[in-house]
């Protein structure tokens, strides 16, 4: 079980906002121009419209690692095709706040990224913080 935290200090706010993925007008652009296809072309529930659009804005931060993590394959496939991206190839491997992700953090240590988001490594510590930001 994941314990709960004491809120961020200002000084952590401020590190975190410093530690951001810088974000040049060009992509600001390219984002908005995905975002805006997106809301354009889907028809369906709007949670699952904007989950994508979520890890649309996340992505840079982060990076895909601690996404496909977060998410399983087939919520990323569908978020994919919501937005027209694969998120490997348009995100980076690992983004400036992906330390920020606890269950990232506890499966880079457990060694094998790839046993760890396919489950084949039981740890209940990652399982329980796949989501957990810091």
């Amino acid at each position: 079980m994941v314990k709960q935290k004491m809120p961020l200090t200002p000084a952590d706010v401020q590190k975190n906002l410093q530690a951001l993925a810088p974000c040049s007008n060009q992509r600001i652009e390219q984002l908005l121009g995905i975002e805006r296809q997106a809301f354009a072309s889907y028809k369906g529930q709007f949670d699952e419209l904007e989950a994508a659009l979520g890890m649309l804005h996340l992505g840079d931060h982060l990076g895909w690692k601690p996404l496909v993590l977060i998410h399983n394959k087939r919520t990323i496939r569908k978020y994919e095709e919501i937005l027209g991206i694969n998120v490997r190839e348009f995100f980076p491997e690992e983004g400036p706040s992906a330390h920020r992700s606890l269950g990232y953090r506890i499966a880079k240590k457990l060694g094998n990224f790839w046993k760890a988001v396919s489950g084949e490594v039981k740890d209940e510590e990652l399982k329980a913080s796949r989501r957990v930001v810091e």
